[in-house]
C-alpha cells in the first residue's frame, strides 16, 4: 500500500499529533512502511521581527524542538515502528514539500484545525499549502 509514510507535526500543539499520529502508526503497521515524523520550526518572516529576538534564538528554538521531537517519538511510537525524525526551520509549507520529495514518501499525513475565516483569509492555512502543491496523496486529520 505505502511504502514510506510523512507525518507532520507541531510540538507546540499536541492537537497537531493526537488524532494523527495514531492513524499514521495504523497506516505504517498495515503498510510494513516507514514512518516519518517532521517538525518545522518557523522562521521569523521578517527582519524587523527578527531584531527583536537574541542572536542565537534560532540555535535555541531548534534544540528545544530537536528535544521536544525526541520526546514524542520515545513516548508515543511504538517500538514496533520504523520511524526516523526530521527537523527543518522555515516557512513551513516548503520544508515539508522539500521534505517529501527527499525522502520521496508515497503518503503525507497532517492534522489541520477547525477552519477560521481571519486567519485563512490573512495567512492560509499550511495544510492547504500542502494539499494543494504536493505531488503524493495528504491525508488530512481534523484535529
Amino acid at each position: 500500500m505505502f511504502n514510506c509514510i510523512l507525518l507532520t507535526v507541531d510540538l507546540n500543539h499536541p492537537a497537531s499529533w493526537k488524532k494523527a499520529l495514531p492513524q499514521a502508526v495504523e497506516l505504517a503497521r498495515a503498510s510494513k512502511s516507514k514512518l516519518h515524523i517532521m517538525s518545522v520550526v518557523p522562521d521569523m518572516g521578517s527582519p524587523l521581527v527578527e531584531g527583536f529576538f537574541p542572536d542565537d534564538f534560532e540555535k535555541q528554538a531548534i534544540d528545544a524542538a530537536s528535544a521536544a521531537l525526541d520526546g514524542l517519538v520515545k513516548t508515543e511510537v511504538p517500538d514496533d515502528i520504523a520511524v526516523k525524525q526530521h527537523l527543518a526551520f522555515g516557512k513551513i509549507h516548503k520544508q515539508v514539500l522539500k521534505t517529501i520529495e527527499e525522502i520521496k514518501c508515497d503518503l503525507v499525513i497532517m492534522a489541520s484545525h477547525k477552519p477560521d475565516r481571519v486567519r485563512e483569509f490573512l495567512v492560509g492555512s499550511n495544510a492547504d499549502r500542502v494539499v494543494r502543491r504536493s505531488p503524493v496523496s495528504v491525508l488530512v486529520v481534523r484535529a
